[in-house]
């Protein structure tokens, strides 16, 4: 097993098998692109002649992340070399600065929000609740990756506070809508993905080209206010309920560290058409968990996702919509069939007919003001290791007048 001469953990997520890539700043410096091994981070910019140090001389990873797959693994290659050699460990280790001494920035400018809707099980139950009388499934559902487009401008770092948002709602036994702030705000655990590589107007991705296009992948919070969706969503789909906010962790964990964890996702049935059939599998063995003020309430499993990442690129780019540098894509609530496998606080509560007690004996359905929310993750790694993806937090402050 490949080791690391930086001293890590052993409860670490963060081994040489992992090496996720972020943005942090640290006093008056500006923000600059940095690589986390264990509890430290390490300046892009020491990875010297394989890349064009301006790749590096930015605030963000967008630079990099259209550099496009040579260049990452190069990259990638060479911060393995520079912190397993010894050799190179007497100028490599001044650069290293705690990660307790930094502060993560958003990792990269986001050029465009898609939210896919990928788990049928959140699908089946969002479905029982918005549409009781109905079947739990849209016709459509198992025919394509179902998804919204969100608003990029309110995707915000890990650690930012959510302020709840105010709009219409309109209970059904109500005989009109009111406004006010959201009474039943919600979390949606996802992971994301990141597009590195552009595409011209017109132009397709197949789902076998998923991997030349996307570097790799972050967790997200979708925050949702489930009063306003309610009400709004028919018959355009999500609107105000979804963008007033939605958070994504620091570290962009690359493909590259996600192959131990690719795995065959569920059967589909009916058969997809043909631009939907994969030739290798792009399911990924993921494990996240949901605390609640600090009380771990849910641990959906990401491995149960009906319509691969790699399927949802390729409908995203179908119809010939472009993709550019900085895209995110998330997959839509991670749920699984048991209940402490819910991804949502909607489910969780079953619409707040279940309140979920805490710890200090409070019970909740939706979130209050004060109330913070961390989701995190890890998967299996190279060399039998375990790598994570840190965390991405958000406390709920007051509705503004």
């Amino acid at each position: 097993m490949t080791t690391s001469w930086v001293p890590v953990p052993p409860e670490s997520h963060f081994s040489i098998t992992n090496l996720p890539f972020g943005v942090v700043s640290r006093g008056e410096a500006p923000p600059r692109p940095a690589v986390r091994i264990g509890d430290h981070v390490l300046p892009l910019s020491a990875v010297g002649s394989v890349a064009d140090p301006a790749l590096f001389d930015a605030v963000t990873l967008n630079p990099f992340l259209a550099a496009g797959p040579a260049v990452w693994s190069a990259v990638r290659t060479r911060l393995t070399e520079l912190l397993t050699d010894e050799a190179h460990r007497p100028w490599v280790e001044p650069l290293l600065v705690p990660v307790t001494a930094v502060a993560p920035r958003l990792p990269f400018e986001v050029a465009d929000y898609v939210d896919f809707y990928a788990f049928e099980q959140h699908a089946s139950n969002v479905g029982k609740l918005f549409r009781p009388n109905s079947a739990p499934l849209l016709p459509n559902w198992k025919h394509l990756p179902v998804g919204y487009h969100g608003r990029a401008g309110t995707v915000v770092v890990g650690g930012t506070d959510i302020v709840r948002p105010s709009g219409q709602r309109k209970p059904p036994d109500a005989d009109a809508p009111t406004y006010g702030p959201s009474v039943r705000l919600d979390i949606e655990a996802e992971v994301g993905f990141v597009v590195g590589v552009p595409t011209e107007l017109g132009e397709r991705v197949s789902t076998h080209d998923f991997a030349g296009h996307v570097f790799g992948a972050v967790l997200v919070n979708d925050w949702s206010a489930r009063d306003i969706q309610a009400w709004e969503y028919v018959p355009l789909g999500p609107f105000l309920g979804k963008s007033f906010a939605t958070s994504v962790s620091p570290w962009v964990v690359p493909l590259e560290a996600l192959q131990a964890a690719r795995v065959t996702g569920p059967e589909q049935d009916p058969p997809v058409l043909d631009y939907l059939r994969e030739k290798e599998p792009w399911g990924l063995d993921i494990d996240l968990e949901v605390r609640w003020n600090g009380h771990l309430v849910a641990s959906p499993p990401f491995r149960s996702m009906y319509w691969s990442v790699a399927q949802q690129l390729a409908q995203l780019t179908v119809n010939g919509a472009s993709l550019r540098t900085g895209d995110l894509f998330a997959s839509g609530t991670v749920s699984g069939p048991r209940k402490e496998q819910r991804g949502s606080f909607l489910e969780l509560s079953w619409g707040g007919a279940e309140p979920v007690t805490l710890p200090d004996g409070t019970t909740r359905t939706f979130l209050e003001d004060g109330d913070t929310v961390a989701i995190s993750a890890t998967a299996p790694g190279a060399d039998g290791t375990r790598i994570g993806f840190g965390e991405v937090i958000g406390r709920i402050l007051p509705a503004r007048p």
